[in-house]
């Protein structure tokens, strides 16, 4: 959750393609000096480049999604792109100083550091979690390495430091070359860490594909999140990528050992002493520790856990998929294997299909042993969720191949606790929402033989993707918000008694804007984020009372109104520094929070989810690759002769043969009512000149002359 979507998806723009807005692209090369290092070659045609690094990564995107399926024996070339150098080091630096670094604005000794840190890449020499010998540095990081005590060098050695920043560098190149290959290669079952993919997307999968399902399995392979063993990462790999390079270079990263132990200190008593505030910098982000802790303290369990091995750091969840794909895979087979049809079920008809009824789009009917067998599963990170329509041996049969797949395969032992089997009536929970059904007893109403007209009732089944109260309840108590289960009672954030009012109701507007956004394709939206409305209200108004000393909430309420919108005076007469502010116009209104009533909350989202869905990104390669197919074109060619149309192109190019050879302008009227098939012939021919004159008059006589602009 923590890291951000890859390129592709933020921003990958072809040359081709329109709106190229981002400004890492089009930006003009840069002179670059020779560098006086020994170990640095000098610039080549291999260094520069006509495009640049989003340009290369576009075309990378592109190819492979041509061909997915091809063997990638060499990587290696790619690595020397000096413009992908550059834009790795552009996004390490936005992210490590908060502040985009054009790419005219890098300097000469930093690119020479660049070029050797590649260099170093290319000839073997880089080594991971170099501690004291950097190749390059981060633009905020001033320490003179070679001037430090024999005290500082011996902690830095041997206590928890963070990732350095070169190798920050070549984790984003190794990611920018290798996620474009697998991301064609993964199952469309997986969703977590992949650009275009996020928990919205799971929920709006399961209502649309698991209703009717009885049996549930939910599998915890987290355990493979937190490690691998290097021979099954390194095996994983080397199915799709050949380049020893790139191999030895992931292996190195899994294999050097991660420094995290730490120096014991005596501790001892000190005088408590008056700490002066840190100032910041103007370049460094201005931290908001209240509103990141509460955003990221609701993330849901199976969303917050994001693998870091070694030292491959952005890399990992990049690995983890590759490695837990051949799991999906050996599930997409079990899928066609499970399908067992019923002639008397007209729900599924085929493995391929979605379940769907004319007469009820949402209705599924009751299991039994007269309707179709059928299973389907998604995986978001390590967290699995198995849906099975038939009987409990059935789903119990699959478990223990399951069990016998994960011991084989990944050196994992697994037992019936670890991957219950939990029927729908309980109630399954999956990223903070409970999935459930609701028996339903439609009127069904059919033409029967002869025409008559046949009405009775259904039972049929629906499914029901509801957030879950109790957890809700949890994340809260976490954050201190609330006291209790069955009765919770607000508690005031007294994390934020020094804010002004104004700034505390902006963190909380915030808060409540990210509920109503996670919580969109629940069915008790509404009752959900009123609830938390409530929580953050009541806790706001306990934190004003003790504030301004005023006792109570219903006082708060009173003056400051039931969304706490006016401004609240701490005695009579005087009013607290924000309304000074105010009156001079040196601080923004008030703004009152959002919600406070159940018909402000928006309405759950219902959207259809289509069974093909693709991420927009990878909808616009699709397309753009047929539309680059010469096949394509000629079929486009084809249907517009079939229909005796004209193309824009061959229509102008017959305007402009005829104007030249015989000096007269010709409308498209003239052209369709002419002897000459049009379709047929892609110029006009030249006649003689009483055929010429004839046209000439029939032009003047129907349509008058064709002035210039309508030309």
């Amino acid at each position: 959750m923590r890291r951000r979507l890859p390129l592709f998806s933020h921003r990958l723009r072809h040359p081709l393609l329109p709106n190229p807005t981002n400004p890492l692209r089009a930006i003009p090369l840069f002179p670059i000096l020779h560098p006086p290092h020994s170990s640095l070659r000098p610039f080549s045609s291999s260094t520069h480049s006509r495009d640049d690094g989003v340009s290369l990564c576009c075309q990378m995107w592109i190819d492979n999604f041509r061909h997915p399926d091809r063997a990638v024996t060499s990587i290696s070339p790619l690595l020397r792109r000096f413009d992908l150098w550059v834009l790795a080091y552009q996004k390490v630096a936005t992210d490590d100083t908060g502040s985009y670094t054009p790419r005219s604005s890098l300097s000469t000794s930093t690119l020479q550091d660049l070029l050797a840190l590649r260099n170093a890449v290319l000839d073997g020499k880089f080594k991971w979690g170099a501690r004291l010998k950097f190749f390059l540095k981060s633009p905020r990081d001033k320490t003179d390495y070679d001037s430090l005590s024999k005290r500082k060098i011996k902690t830095i050695l041997t206590t928890t430091q963070p990732s350095p920043f070169q190798d920050k560098i070549v984790q984003e190149v190794l990611l920018m070359v290798l996620e474009p290959i697998y991301e064609p290669r993964f199952s469309p079952k997986s969703y977590a860490f992949r650009p275009g993919r996020t928990p919205h997307t799971v929920l709006r999968v399961i209502r649309r594909s698991f209703g009717g399902y009885l049996w549930y399995i939910k599998g915890d392979f987290s355990v493979l999140l937190d490690g691998m063993k290097v021979g099954l990462v390194v095996n994983a790999v080397m199915r799709d990528v050949r380049d020893k390079l790139i191999v030895d270079l992931i292996k190195d990263a899994l294999v050097t050992p991660v420094v995290v132990t730490t120096l014991e200190k005596k501790e001892k008593k000190k005088k408590r002493k008056y700490q002066k505030k840190r100032v910041l910098a103007e370049d460094e982000p201005k931290p908001d520790p209240y509103w990141l802790d509460t955003f990221f303290g609701f993330a849901p369990e199976e969303a917050n856990m994001v693998p870091n091995w070694g030292h491959c750091g952005v890399l990992s969840p990049l690995l983890a998929n590759v490695c837990l794909d051949e799991l999906d895979r050996w599930m997409e087979g079990k899928i066609k294997e499970f399908y067992v049809p019923s002639k008397s079920d007209v729900i599924w008809n085929s493995p391929e299909e979605e379940q769907g009824n004319t007469s009820w789009p949402e209705f599924v009917p009751t299991s039994g042993p007269d309707k179709t067998r059928k299973m389907d599963f998604v995986r978001y990170g390590g967290h699995v969720l198995i849906g099975v329509r038939g009987p409990r041996a059935d789903a119990a049969a699959l478990r223990k191949q399951l069990i016998e797949f994960c011991d084989q395969r990944f050196m994992l032992k697994l037992d019936n606790e670890s991957l219950p089997i939990e029927h729908i009536t309980k109630g399954i929970m999956f990223l903070d929402h409970v999935l459930c059904r609701r028996v339903v007893y439609p009127t069904l109403r059919y033409t029967a033989t002869g025409g008559k007209i046949i009405s009775e009732k259904g039972v049929g089944t629906l499914l029901s993707v509801t957030a879950s109260l109790k957890q809700c309840i949890k994340q809260f108590r976490k954050l201190s918000f609330l006291k209790g289960d069955k009765d919770p009672d607000p508690q005031p954030c007294f994390r934020m008694f020094h804010a002004t009012q104004a700034h505390t109701n902006a963190q909380m507007n915030k808060f409540l804007s990210t509920m109503v956004e996670w919580y969109r394709y629940a069915d008790n939206r509404k009752k959900i984020v009123n609830f938390c409305s409530y929580i953050i209200r009541g806790s706001l108004a306990k934190l004003y009372a003790a504030k301004y000393k005023l006792r109570s909430r219903a006082k708060v309420y009173k003056i400051g109104a039931r969304n706490l919108s006016r401004p609240l005076k701490e005695k009579k007469g005087q009013s607290p520094e924000y309304q000074n502010l105010l009156r001079m116009g040196l601080a923004e209104s008030i703004d009152g929070l959002h919600y406070t009533r159940m018909s402000l909350v928006p309405e759950t989202d219902y959207s259809p989810f289509p069974s093909d869905w693709r991420p927009d990104h990878e909808k616009l390669l699709l397309e753009y690759i047929k539309l680059e197919d010469p096949k394509t074109l000629e079929e486009q060619r084809n249907c517009i002769t079939e229909q005796g149309l004209v193309t824009p192109q061959d229509y102008i190019s017959m305007l402009v043969w005829n104007y030249k050879r015989n000096s007269l302008p010709m409308d498209q009227l003239s052209l369709l009512r002419s002897n000459e098939s049009v379709t047929g012939q892609p110029h006009l021919r030249v006649g003689s000149n009483q055929d010429d004159q004839d046209h000439i008059d029939k032009v003047e006589e129907n349509d008058g002359r064709m002035n210039a602009a309508q030309i």
